[in-house]
């Protein structure tokens, strides 16, 4: 991939954003109080906003559910009488850094954050997309991102956005054979979210099977596993801190979090969705769609990138919510950029009709905005 290519990106993915930012600021307008909201959910330390109709909802709608969660933290820091060491902390941390040179309150200062790194997300995607696929598979594909059915969730004051434009610029990194740029953008997206942990595994394939000849393989190795530094450093600032090394594991169990194989996971929540229809359907549909793409991009990618986006979609499996137990996950799928690239038209993919792709999942996007701005159970 060259620096061309990534410049060429611009005005498509200017184009996307845009669109995408609008259409989430419009919609949210629309469909706060279309149906009746649940009452907002507050978080220790701060008081959760209340789902209003009117103009304000524009920029406001999208604070619900974990986003009170992340500017409690950018405003007041973590504590360990409350499950917040489950949140890693580079989001919250740039949040709190833009704070104190954005005026205003924070939550402008999150939306500044989060719509930077999708746009960064979307040109890094391009950028790949059209080193190995060129330039049509490259637009489809981030129009794609921007209109999966839980996009919505890389504009809100949510981390998934800038874990993905690391993850996107980790990969990037592996295939110039940068490997000290793949060490520190690896580790500030393993410090940004817990899953950033399997880009180890995954850029230890890159670093093993993309080797050029005559080029040493330990440092590829050291870089890839240089990853697992930013975890280490949040367990570190627990243990050193608090006293507490293993707090961002104990927190888990707060969350009512429990450990299982994951073929029982999708047993367990086809059963459920069967049953209970709802969200439980809602959440199944969404993860069979990621899988569906994943396994039509496959034969096509990179193995290291076939090997993020199955383990990306395993680790949730392996960690359910049993009362629901794709709880969470259909916002987990919007980075697995494999995925993307799937329903984009990339591998078995290209057999699918784009235009019908896009519509649907446009569709499932307004369903799911129209529930995540009403306090509805879409987390």
């Amino acid at each position: 991939m060259t620096a061309g290519r990534l410049r060429d990106g611009w005005r498509p993915c200017l184009a996307a954003f845009l669109s995408a930012r609008v259409a989430v600021s419009v919609a949210s307008v629309l469909a706060v109080g279309a149906i009746e909201p649940f009452p907002p959910v507050d978080v220790p330390g701060r008081p959760a906003p209340a789902a209003t109709s009117g103009w304000h909802a524009a920029l406001d709608a999208t604070e619900r559910q974990d986003a009170v969660w992340y500017l409690r933290l950018a405003d007041a820091g973590w504590s360990v009488d409350d499950p917040s060491a489950a949140f890693f902390p580079l989001y919250p941390l740039a949040v709190r850094a833009a704070s104190a040179v954005i005026p205003g309150d924070d939550l402008i200062a999150a939306l500044v954050v989060s719509n930077t790194a999708f746009l960064a997300a979307l040109l890094l995607l391009f950028g790949l997309t059209d080193a190995s696929f060129g330039r049509r598979i490259a637009r489809r594909t981030i129009w794609t991102a921007a209109f999966f059915p839980t996009a919505f969730f890389l504009l809100a004051p949510y981390s998934e956005s800038l874990f993905l434009a690391l993850s996107l610029l980790a990969f990037r990194e592996a295939r110039r054979d940068r490997w000290g740029g793949v060490a520190v953008a690896g580790a500030l997206a393993a410090l940004t979210r817990s899953v950033g942990i399997l880009l180890v595994p995954a850029l230890l394939v890159e670093a093993v099977g993309g080797r050029r000849e005559r080029r040493p393989l330990a440092p590829r190795l050291a870089g890839a596993a240089a990853i697992a530094l930013g975890p280490l450093l949040w367990f570190g600032w627990w243990g050193v801190v608090h006293g507490r090394w293993l707090a961002p594991l104990q927190a888990q169990s707060d969350w009512q979090r429990a450990p299982t194989w994951p073929w029982v996971t999708i047993a367990d929540a086809v059963e459920l969705a069967w049953r209970l229809h709802s969200y439980w359907l809602l959440d199944l549909v969404l993860m069979l769609i990621a899988i569906a793409g994943v396994a039509l991009a496959t034969p096509a990618i990179r193995p290291s990138e076939a090997a993020y986006g199955w383990l990306s979609l395993v680790l949730p499996l392996a960690d359910p919510f049993p009362p629901r137990p794709l709880l969470s996950v259909p916002r987990f799928t919007v980075v697995i950029f494999p995925a993307i690239w799937g329903l984009a038209g990339v591998g078995a993919g290209r057999r699918l009709p784009w235009p019908a792709v896009i519509a649907v999942l446009a569709a499932g996007w307004f369903l799911c905005l129209l529930l995540f701005v009403n306090w509805r159970h879409l987390f």
